[in-house]
């Protein structure tokens, strides 16, 4: 087990709560400090990842216990960069997009198990622990709408990918939580 410096209980919050509590918790602590996040949400282990990353954190792993994550940090004293967000498109007006063009390109980028239960109909799925390493499924002159459950994973997603030539990006807000349209299950 990780020495930790502080453990934050998250427990039963979902997106984007943990990150919000993280980011507060990590605020308090020491330069090396490590922080114990427990979750269990199981898309904070996404969200986590790509949150130290793009604030200067270490990630240092995930250990699972029955139903609870912890996820573990530790903070950098390092400058942090502040990265520029990608656009927002409401949920409703992408809404009139997808009912006006069936053939965009939308990618979810939720963990596998929420892509399972729902879905829209036609979005790749690429989970945003893969964004990296599957950018290259992506055509970068197409308009890419980028989906998860509040907009938070999605914004960072759309962070990578701009960071890599990505150009025409638009984060979907709120997402999924408030998609009331046709949805799949499974692939």
């Amino acid at each position: 087990m990780i020495e930790t410096a502080h453990t934050l209980d998250a427990k039963g919050l979902a997106c984007p709560m943990p990150i919000v509590r993280t980011r507060k918790a990590i605020q308090g602590l020491s330069p090396g400090d490590v922080l114990e996040v427990l979750a269990t949400d199981k898309g904070s282990t996404a969200d986590i990842k790509a949150w130290a990353t793009s604030s200067g954190h270490a990630y240092l792993g995930t250990e699972i216990e029955g139903n609870v994550l912890h996820h573990f940090l530790k903070k950098d004293s390092a400058l942090i960069e502040v990265k520029e967000e990608i656009p927002v498109m409401d949920l409703e007006s992408f809404v009139r997009k997808v009912e006006e063009d069936r053939s965009l390109t939308i990618v979810d980028v939720r963990e596998e198990q929420e892509y399972q239960e729902e879905h829209i109909p036609d979005a790749l799925h690429i989970p945003l622990s893969e964004i990296e390493s599957r950018m290259h499924e992506l055509n970068k002159s197409e308009d890419i709408y980028l989906i998860c459950q509040t907009g938070r994973r999605s914004g960072i997603a759309g962070i990578q990918l701009a960071e890599n030539g990505f150009k025409n990006l638009y984060n979907v807000v709120p997402g999924m939580t408030e998609w009331t349209k046709q949805t799949k299950k499974g692939n």
